[in-house]
């Protein structure tokens, strides 16, 4: 294997000390045009790259923050992640990207590799399975600024960005209900996860507010698969009486769920109104268009990021959290309009 090139390297060949090759490399003023011109190109010549782990572990600090993700392939991840960049960029900080698949032992794995790598600080959305934050303890414990957003444990003393689930789960249930729906499934994933949670005591407490019996018959949940979309589907056209509602917790499962339903003769909104959630670019495809609730992805990883970038300018302390709601936003499409007469 190619020895690597040091400074020591570059001082040796162009018969200068080593100060001024570190002086020169890093753009001081110290160095001459002309000579920082000749070490810039004998390091480019001789293939030199900085070691820049070992220059920020000599200052305490790995310019790198951790993310822990749940799930890679959403549309909603991928908001946060652009969010989030558009942060930690512009400050200097690297992203070091990891992904749970949904399994705490992973997530777990996952929180201590990043430990271990020196990550200055940490961004995370739970597991669905995760029952607790003891292995966020060692970067507790250090005084390690740690933000989670989305999937959290609201009874934690720990920062977290979220929206008011309960109020969307609520006002979408609300909304069916003001279109005449009766019978409403709530198709949903596992109920332990706040996020599930919460919409979930929203969808029963605006059942409970209208006077219509909550039947947990009604309430299905599925791993969120594109399998379960089709499934829940066929779920439902054996229900009797039919549902005249769906409300699916995010958008991918509400499009698969309401097109197998219309392959099986299902008018949409008119037998069965659906909604879904996230504001996806799927739901501006399927037709009907999808009423849905706008998730500011990008809002929440800019606001993520910012705070654990304040945190490690010593902007802010770890020891305060914070409870962080970001503005949601019912939006009303054609899939829900029963009380409307399309043209």
């Amino acid at each position: 294997m190619r020895k690597e090139v040091t400074i020591y390297d570059l001082a040796k060949e162009l018969n200068i000390s080593v100060a001024t090759v570190s002086r020169g490399l890093k753009n001081s003023e110290a160095v001459t045009k002309s000579t920082k011109k000749k070490i810039l190109q004998k390091a480019a010549e001789l293939g030199y790259r900085r070691n820049t782990f070992a220059s920020n572990l000599r200052n305490k600090t790995s310019k790198t923050i951790g993310i822990i993700l749940h799930e890679l392939n959403s549309n909603f991840t991928t908001s946060v992640l652009t969010g989030i960049e558009r942060v930690t960029a512009p400050a200097g900080y690297d992203l070091l990207i990891t992904h749970s698949a949904e399994n705490y032992e992973r997530e777990v794995t996952n929180a201590m590799n990043l430990f271990h790598k020196r990550v200055d600080g940490i961004i995370a959305s739970l597991a669905f399975t995760t029952k607790n934050l003891d292995h966020f303890s060692v970067f507790f414990d250090k005084n390690l600024p740690v933000i989670f957003f989305d999937r959290v444990d609201e009874n934690s003393d720990r920062t977290y960005v979220i929206i008011n689930n309960y109020n969307c789960g609520y006002d979408l249930t609300r909304h069916l209900i003001g279109q005449g729906c009766k019978k409403i499934v709530f198709l949903t994933a596992n109920l332990g996860a706040n996020v599930y949670a919460q919409r979930h005591k929203g969808y029963a407490d605006a059942l409970r507010d209208a006077r219509i019996l909550y039947d947990a018959n009604l309430v299905m949940v599925k791993d969120l698969s594109e399998n379960s979309g089709y499934q829940s589907a066929l779920e439902i056209l054996k229900m009797h009486p039919r549902p005249d509602g769906v409300i699916a917790t995010n958008d991918f499962i509400a499009a698969l769920c309401m097109r197998e339903l219309k392959r099986h003769g299902v008018d949409v909104p008119q037998d069965i109104a659906i909604v879904g959630f996230n504001n996806d670019p799927i739901s501006k495809l399927v037709d009907p268009q999808l009423t849905t609730v706008n998730y500011p992805g990008k809002d929440v990883g800019e606001i993520a990021a910012r705070y654990l970038v304040n945190q490690l300018k010593g902007e802010g302390e770890q020891a305060e959290a914070h409870r962080i709601y970001i503005k949601s936003e019912l939006i009303i499409r054609e899939s829900s309009l029963r009380n409307i007469v399309n043209k």
